[in-house]
């Protein structure tokens, strides 16, 4: 059975940093696009980040480029989303989600990388002072 499971969220000043861990059960990382997501208090969903299968190259929203880092662990089978430079707007629930033999592309908009097969419970991102 192909699950996700988010961890790492929680509360953190402005300027700091999280690392959010996507663990993948029932299927192989490098097999699958993996995308992360976010939702913030009255917001839409948009996606963050996104790595593809294989030679995993790897996209950001312009909101988070130059800050959020994502990155594939295959020995873990586990996809990390490395958060710097933290931001208030930068708060909500993150979630990853996965789709078999999935290239990323270009960062288009809110709606990118959206219709993956499979989706975690998410973990929530509080960045307050």
């Amino acid at each position: 059975q192909l699950q996700l499971a988010e961890s790492g969220g929680g509360l953190v000043q402005p300027g700091g940093s999280l690392r959010l861990s996507c663990a993948a059960s029932g299927f192989i990382v490098e097999r699958y696009g993996i995308g992360w997501f976010r939702q913030g208090p009255g917001n839409e969903r948009e996606g963050v980040s996104c790595i593809s299968t294989g030679t995993g190259s790897v996209y950001y929203s312009d909101s988070v480029k130059g800050r959020f880092t994502i990155s594939r662990d295959v020995a873990k089978n586990t996809v990390y989303l490395q958060m710097n430079s933290l931001k208030p707007e930068d708060t909500g629930v993150y979630w990853c989600e996965a789709d078999e033999n999935y290239y990323c592309s270009p960062f288009r908009g809110p709606r990118s990388w959206d219709g993956m097969d499979y989706r975690g419970k998410g973990t929530l991102v509080t960045v307050s002072s």
